[in-house]
């Protein structure tokens, strides 16, 4: 399982918290730190089910100038501004093992891909 986190983000660390006291395994990826790649955001993408302004914090995309319109034709304009400016991206993602992907912003979605994570205590 690996989570992308921003330490500064009181959700991220409830997120964190629910993995521990759940005992599975994971990976940090500091995004802020390590910015995902295009690639790497198409693949959350397509996990999720979502477009890339779909996982924009609104307004750090604004200030970081992601105006983009929210439609096909500007979805690369999107990806490349995600990937250049990893702050405008919601938080925290978390992916299990068998490539469930949820953004962990509530216990529901942490609960989620806890239950898919494969070895994890019972």
């Amino acid at each position: 399982m690996e989570i992308w986190v921003n330490p500064a983000c009181s959700k991220c660390r409830v997120a964190l918290a629910d993995l521990d006291a759940a005992g599975v395994a994971y990976t940090v990826r500091r995004y802020l730190d390590d910015p995902p790649t295009v690639p790497e955001l198409e693949g959350v993408l397509a996990a999720l089910g979502l477009e890339p302004w779909d996982i924009a914090r609104q307004k750090e995309a604004a200030e970081e100038g992601l105006t983009f319109p929210r439609d096909p034709e500007h979805r690369a304009d999107w990806l490349a501004g995600l990937a250049a400016h990893p702050r405008a991206i919601q938080r925290p993602i978390i992916t299990a093992a068998d490539g469930t992907t949820v953004i962990g912003r509530d216990p529901g979605s942490v609960a989620k891909v806890i239950e898919h994570e494969p070895g994890r205590p019972a």
